[in-house]
């Protein structure tokens, strides 16, 4: 298996690197010195550097480095306490919260490995996860606690550790907690298998061992689950190097998260553009994360007026959602230098919708749309602060190498022709959890001895290193034995004025395989009739092949969304599989 650290000894003549002229332009160091510090090495050193910083700020209350840090200490002798041991695997169950970050930091202390979940995760989830993951621990909020409960005798916790909200919060906001949505939270007593938070902390105080691992940069450090290139769940395996070389070049490709300046961080822990981007990457530069433990697009913006962050990130139906309500009508957003939009493509017209909602609200920044996967913690392309092309995702990330090949290939394409998007550099995976075969069959070795990433997705790149996606590979309807790309028709609907969002999708057909089918959400005081359906399918004519038109319009009020707020495409083509069997 290659390891992170082969990926170091790339150079620019292994491949074609046609965007390094634009890093030119754009004042973009093509090369840079990486960490060879563990995560939580480089948290400290940040603290020690910038010890009355703001670390991270929640409800209200702030946290500088030098006290942050100082919990991450006193957990880390907790969990030795505990018994948890170097490699040990620890489940963090999670919202963002200042417990979530001084878990994942401690743990990473003593060098046992953050298995980051979801907290919504259905019960037979987290069962799954558990035992994938071989966790020794877990940690979860009270609330979440039922669920734990429930397969207590399925997997292998030795100690689950109960937090609440409330124990982040100053004393009076405690009590204003426990009176109000505090009240909705189970009881939860302590016994041999249940340890509570403040009870944990306290029996790590006399612990005199040590306590902070000799691990390297490249041992594995945490797992995060993701659909993978293949649709199925797999915990992908990522080292210290992954998550500090992608802080790295996120600073370097983003000119800015100067110490001081602020994130809001409304993307969850579990997912790797939040802990990768919001808090790891803002932790380790002397920056503050505003942590949204839940959020509306409601309490989004109310955070943004508020505290007037110098970033966000968020996916496009997070944009979408500030858009199209009132939220922000009156709001000053020239506190922001820095919008960055993944985790799903980003259509044409919501990019212009949103960039012109910015400029109305004196913000000088545009968005700006990367892309990434799990399989490289997250972003590796980045659309630069002064260069972008209409439709594209921007150029690699410093380090970061792109290339397009035939599906099913190691076969490079020529600039222009869609392929599979593959990537290389130093945030590439370690491996897929328990699953060699799928790690050989998404890490692959080519001539030019670099190990790339086989994503799965369709893209193609410009003579200028400009990458553009298209979609998953098998997202892709084949209709008549024609090739329909969701994607393309879905910026076509949106252009419509009456449109707020679309999805397209493949329905099962006895002759053509599969048709076409829109759903669509209305902009709000537009009312769904036959007659915006065929004003809809009328405009649509104009603009798409009559192979690829939908041969239906669904109005929905809201389109489902994933837990990391994706549009989720797969609900809707199960709903009409649902309907084929019945």
């Amino acid at each position: 298996m290659e390891t992170d650290k082969e990926q170091t000894n790339i150079t620019s003549n292994a491949v074609k690197t046609p965007w390094l002229q634009t890093y030119i332009e754009c004042g973009i160091k093509p090369h840079l010195d990486f960490s060879e510090l563990t995560m939580s090495g480089e948290f400290e050193q940040t603290a020690k550097k910038y010890p009355e910083y703001i670390a991270y700020e929640f409800m209200g209350k702030k946290t500088n480095y030098k006290v942050a840090f100082e919990a991450v200490i006193r957990c880390a002798k907790a969990l030795k306490t505990l018994g948890i041991k170097e490699n040990d695997k620890v489940t963090v169950c999670m919202p963002n919260c200042p417990q979530a970050v001084t878990m994942f930091y401690a743990i990473n202390m003593i060098g046992a490995i953050g298995n980051m979940i979801h907290p919504l995760s259905s019960v037979n989830e987290i069962k799954f996860y558990l035992n994938d993951s071989k966790s020794v621990a877990a940690i979860t909020l009270d609330q979440f606690y039922p669920k734990f409960a429930q397969i207590k005798s399925e997997v292998g916790l030795k100690n689950l550790i109960i937090t609440s909200i409330k124990d982040a919060l100053s004393p009076v906001k405690a009590i204003g907690y426990a009176l109000t949505l505090g009240r909705k939270d189970p009881k939860v007593t302590a016994d041999g298998y249940v340890v509570m938070w403040k009870s944990f902390l306290k029996a790590g105080d006399n612990y005199t061992g040590d306590y902070v691992a000799n691990r390297s940069c490249h041992a594995p450090a945490v797992t995060l689950y993701s659909g993978g290139t293949t649709g199925t769940t797999k915990g992908i395996l990522l080292s210290n190097y992954n998550f500090n070389s992608l802080g790295s070049q996120l600073e370097e490709a983003c000119h800015g998260f100067e110490p001081g300046s602020s994130m809001l961080a409304v993307m969850p822990m579990f997912h790797g553009f939040g802990l990768g981007v919001s808090i790891h990457t803002m932790l380790i530069k002397g920056s503050k994360c505003i942590l949204v433990p839940r959020f509306t697009p409601k309490t989004y913006a109310d955070l943004i007026i508020k505290c007037k962050p110098n970033y966000i990130a968020g996916v496009p139906s997070l944009y979408e959602a500030l858009i199209r309500n009132d939220y922000l009508k009156d709001a000053d957003l020239s506190c922001l230098k820095g919008i960055f939009s993944g985790g799903d493509s980003l259509s044409i017209e919501l990019k212009k919708k949103f960039d012109a909602f910015l400029a109305s609200h004196n913000c000088s920044v545009r968005v700006r749309e990367g892309y990434g996967t799990t399989e490289c913690v997250t972003a590796s392309c980045l659309t630069p602060y002064n260069k972008e092309k209409e439709g594209s995702i921007g150029v690699p990330l410093p380090d970061m190498y792109y290339k397009i090949v035939k599906p099913g290939t190691e076969e490079e394409l020529p600039y222009g022709q869609e392929g599979e998007i593959c990537l290389a550099g130093p945030t590439v995976m370690m491996e897929y959890v328990n699953q060699p075969e799928e790690t050989a069959n998404t890490l692959k070795k080519h001539e030019d001895g670099m190990t790339w990433v086989h994503t799965g997705d369709l893209g193609s790149m410009d003579e200028e290193g400009f990458i553009y996606f298209k979609q998953r590979i098998k997202r892709m309807i084949i209709t008549n034995g024609y090739n329909v790309y969701p994607s393309q028709l879905e910026n076509i609907i949106d252009a419509h004025e009456k449109v707020q969002m679309s999805c397209v999708i493949g329905v099962k057909d006895p002759v053509k395989i599969q048709k076409v089918k829109a759903f669509v959400m209305l902009k709000p005081g537009i009312e769904p009739s036959e007659e915006v359906k065929k004003e809809l399918l009328d405009y649509c004519r104009t603009s798409i092949a009559r192979y690829a038109m939908p041969y239906d319009i669904e109005f929905r009020a809201e389109l489902p969304k994933t837990l990391v707020g994706k549009v989720a495409y797969r609900v809707l083509e199960e709903e009409e599989m649902a309907k084929d069997k019945n």
